[in-house]
């Protein structure tokens, strides 16, 4: 794809946060390309607003987003304690983007970040996507159970 740009960003992705900043560090009003992003695309991250997403970036050890232009196609992320354990999210492909190996490289900039490549175990979550991941080396745990702390 031309005039595709993959951005590994700081930690915490400041200037994308803050600033807004996309590709070619100009802004872009990254933050509301974001949330237009996972709200087209994926329905679990329906209704998170700019100030939660804005938080949730804070928070987060490794981003990585994929422009075509300046149109935001695509996202991940991860968090982790950069020795034991790391966890990968919401990993976002434009559906018009879908299929032509975007979330792979998405996914592998991810994995191959410092704070990641190092830790004994990388998990994940999804509902949609089992297929995807299989193929990207990622096997179904028999040993752990994930559990959910109810809401009270």
């Amino acid at each position: 794809m031309d005039d595709l740009k993959l951005i590994s960003h700081l930690k915490g992705a400041p200037a994308l946060r803050i600033f807004g900043i996309g590709p070619n560090c100009r802004p872009v009003q990254g933050l509301k390309k974001l949330k237009d992003l996972l709200n087209q695309n994926a329905p679990w991250t329906n209704n998170r607003n700019a100030k939660e997403l804005a938080k949730m970036l804070a928070n987060t050890d490794v981003i990585v987003t994929a422009w075509k232009g300046e149109k935001l196609i695509g996202f991940g992320r991860a968090t982790s304690d950069q020795s034991f354990r790391a966890v990968l999210w919401d990993v976002v492909v434009d559906k018009n983007y879908q299929n032509l190996g975007l979330g792979k490289q998405i996914v592998q900039t991810i994995l191959n970040n410092p704070s990641i490549s190092n830790v004994e175990r990388v998990y994940l979550m999804t509902t949609f996507c089992m297929e995807f991941y299989l193929k990207l080396g990622f096997s179904f745990e028999s040993n752990q159970r994930l559990m959910l702390l109810k809401e009270t």
